[in-house]
């Protein structure tokens, strides 16, 4: 995948959707946004009970998959931490955090963002909920005896699938 690729979607959640890549795959990120994990990282510790994405594989490039952590149904012992850190999918769009053409939500706007697509009004409010979530490091770090990467495991694997270091 590269500058100028126009990338056609057709999975389960969505369809006749297309976008183009506008920026080199992994660079000229905004300022305010600096993720410490790419997503073929994300991919590989294991996230999202490894049922995030699997019907949309081949969107993103082939090597995300290669070592990535995924199941045919959610199983929480895929996640780094072992344990559930999600909501379903209905209660974010229940509360109204999917926002633009990513019906799956942050994640999936942090992949297609990571490939080189720029949406800038809906890139400026995603890195405003990545920056908030910010707050969960601070949490960990006021609550946890530093190296303890055990202590607050759900928080950490929120973290993680924010694209946050778990192991501050």
């Amino acid at each position: 995948m590269k500058l100028g690729d126009i990338i056609d979607v057709n999975d389960k959640m969505q369809s006749d959707y297309s976008y183009e890549l506008v920026a080199p795959m992994g660079k000229d990120f905004s300022d305010r946004f600096q993720p410490f994990h790419t997503p073929k990282e994300m991919l590989a510790m294991g996230v999202f009970e490894g049922k995030y994405c699997n019907d949309c594989i081949d969107e993103f490039p082939a090597d995300w998959f290669q070592s990535a952590k995924l199941s045919d149904t959610p199983d929480a012992s895929v996640n780094y931490f072992g344990i559930k850190s999600r909501q379903p999918l209905s209660v974010w769009r229940q509360k109204g955090w999917i926002y633009g053409p990513d019906p799956r939500g942050w994640f999936q706007w942090y992949c297609r963002y990571f490939l080189g697509r720029r949406l800038p009004e809906i890139d400026d409010i995603q890195i405003k909920r990545w920056r908030a979530f910010a707050r969960h490091a601070g949490q960990i770090r006021a609550n946890c005896d530093p190296g303890d990467i055990f202590c607050r495991r759900r928080q950490r694997q929120a973290l993680l699938q924010w694209a946050y270091d778990p192991l501050i």
